[in-house]
């Protein structure tokens, strides 16, 4: 169970680091192309070349400002619902802890039970229990008793 447990850990693990590399790779190549973009010499572009500069200026600030807006609330939610696992977590200690004690318990239990005290009924016996063929008899057979010294007739 644990090498299954490490098995899914290492899965997420390598799974979310191949997230954030492409994630690191979209973010460089964005901010590469707009260090670009102010590099560009516009002071001696016509108006009309600036006024496009100033707009694609502004859609790429709006879509900063939203992708940093919805990694504000990604983070809160991220926060919270790590918060709501540690308290899951913990609420279910008692639980745990209890199926821990009643393991504990039945181990101490079946290793400490005095066998010679239990009996089993004779009919739950395996080696009392009839054969197949004495089944269809009316009265069980005497068993013969071998290593037994012979008997006086008289």
């Amino acid at each position: 169970m644990k090498q299954m447990f490490d098995q899914l850990l290492k899965f997420l693990q390598e799974g979310i680091s191949a997230i954030f590399r492409f994630v690191q790779l979209i973010w460089v190549w964005s901010v590469d192309q707009i260090s670009k973009l102010l590099a560009v010499p516009w002071g001696d572009w016509p108006l009309w070349k600036q006024i496009l500069l100033v707009l694609i200026l502004g859609g790429v600030i709006w879509a900063l400002y939203r992708a940093g807006r919805e990694l504000l609330e990604a983070g809160a939610a991220i926060l919270s619902a790590f918060a709501h696992l540690l308290g899951v977590l913990v609420g279910t200690l008692p639980q745990v802890l209890l199926a821990g004690v009643i393991a504990l318990g039945g181990a101490w239990l079946i290793n400490h039970l005095d066998n010679s005290a239990l009996r089993m009924p004779a009919w739950l016996q395996a080696s009392e229990q009839p054969s197949s063929s004495e089944k269809g008899q009316s009265k069980p057979q005497p068993s013969v008793q071998q290593n037994s010294p012979p008997q006086d007739q008289k």
